[in-house]
């Protein structure tokens, strides 16, 4: 006869001696997990009368959310953005590296490419909650190729469209499918953007407004129309002006409905945002913040020539440039290092710097109810830290995918 053992009879393991990021504090409470969620104790003991078959010494430790990052152009050798036959190995192996990094989930990114690219490589990559393997797959981010050819940044002209009377289908048509697709990045100042946006957003789908010349009344009809992100802030838009601040100015609106939260990504790097901007940014509107590497190949790689879709980059540094110019192209950091610059850079709480990474992400992708959280039922997919913020174990489904070796 099977065995119809019973979700009680699971394995619970506890983590303890540790610091919970909940309710957005870090709270001196024991974790508990069982078949890849996080427990209630109190239901645990009372209504079960159960315990811990397994218990972790986190020796003090800080256990937050695993990190999401929604922008992340590649890593380790791998472009997103390249016509390859094997994407999968290429997603694969930048979900393994970033598990060290503290990161559980991804949005992998394609930047601004030609459309046989899009109809090769969007069906090849797939949705998944990770584990073991890898971090897991929220869905593709597409930045591009419906952006503003004066705030390209890196993205190829020769690739950048613009709406035709079609509109939506003409999108569709471009992109091939949106199964599996989470978020749009483009340029809400284009014609017939405000119908795009509204499809895109009735298919489930993120909005991110960026690469962009909009003034600010385009930006806000955008939010209005379903638009609920800005792609890297101050990067690849207008200049603040006291005037019109444009997309910037999204941080203090009050011309979109009561209630909704324009979220912004972040590049904290040390290199795309000056530590006085990310003070501006964080202290302006703190709730919408959220961490993005904008990683590309050359993470966790040394300097040289590497690619960018369409584009070769040079690696100087910390800097990564279009090869023969001073357009930044991305960065190499992780996003341990943008947690721990942000985190020192603004003077916020750990638990600010830590949310921004974790819960913010999840709420921008309604996923807050299962990732992004330490709550009870949430997946178990957190990351144990120091006081510096340096990642030591990274966990999915309440399995260790990856552990410092030299941690005791």
């Amino acid at each position: 006869m099977p065995s119809n053992k019973s979700v009680s009879d699971a394995p619970i393991t506890q983590f303890r001696n540790c610091r919970i990021l909940r309710d957005h504090g870090l709270q001196w409470e024991d974790l508990w997990v069982r078949q890849g969620r996080i427990l209630n104790p109190e239901k645990l003991f009372f209504d079960e009368k159960g315990a811990a078959d397994v218990k972790v010494n986190c020796h003090g430790r800080i256990i937050a959310p695993g990190f999401i990052d929604v922008q992340i152009n590649g890593g380790f050798g791998v472009d997103f953005s390249q016509e390859t036959d094997n994407v999968k190995e290429g997603i694969s192996l930048v979900a393994r590296n970033i598990l060290s990094h503290g990161v559980t989930s991804f949005c992998p990114t394609l930047v601004t490419s030609p459309t046989s690219l899009y109809h090769k490589v969007l069906p090849q990559i797939t949705v998944n909650d990770g584990g073991p393997q890898g971090a897991g797959v929220l869905g593709v981010h597409l930045e591009g190729p419906y952006i503003s050819s004066e705030k390209k940044g890196a993205h190829p002209e020769h690739c950048l469209r613009s709406y035709s009377e079609r509109g939506f289908s003409e999108v569709m048509d471009t992109y091939g499918t949106l199964d599996g697709v989470s978020i749009v990045t483009l340029a809400p100042e284009m014609g017939r953007s405000k119908d795009v946006i509204e499809e895109l957003v009735q298919h489930g789908i993120c909005v991110s407004l960026g690469h962009s010349i909009a003034n600010l009344s385009q930006a806000e009809n955008a939010v209005n129309h379903g638009a609920s992100f800005i792609t890297h802030l101050f990067n690849a838009m207008l200049p603040f002006h006291h005037r019109d601040p444009g997309i910037v100015g999204l941080l203090t609106r009050d011309r979109i409905p009561d209630g909704k939260t324009v979220y912004y990504g972040m590049i904290a790097d040390g290199i795309h945002t000056n530590p006085a901007a990310l003070r501006i940014a964080h202290r302006a509107h703190p709730n919408g913040l959220i961490l993005v590497t904008d990683a590309i190949t050359a993470m966790g790689l040394g300097p040289g020539k590497h690619t960018l879709g369409q584009q070769e980059i040079l690696i100087d540094g910390l800097n990564a440039y279009v090869v023969g110019t001073h357009t930044l192209a991305g960065s190499i950091a992780t996003m341990d290092m943008c947690v721990r610059h942000f985190h020192e850079a603004t003077g916020c709480t750990v638990e600010e710097a830590l949310e921004a990474a974790s819960l913010h992400p999840a709420q921008l992708l309604g996923i807050q109810n299962r990732k992004g959280t330490l709550d009870f039922g949430a997946d178990a997919d957190f990351v144990v830290l120091d006081d510096n913020l340096n990642v030591k174990s990274t966990y999915i489904a309440g399995e260790a995918v990856w552990m410092n070796s030299a941690s005791s």
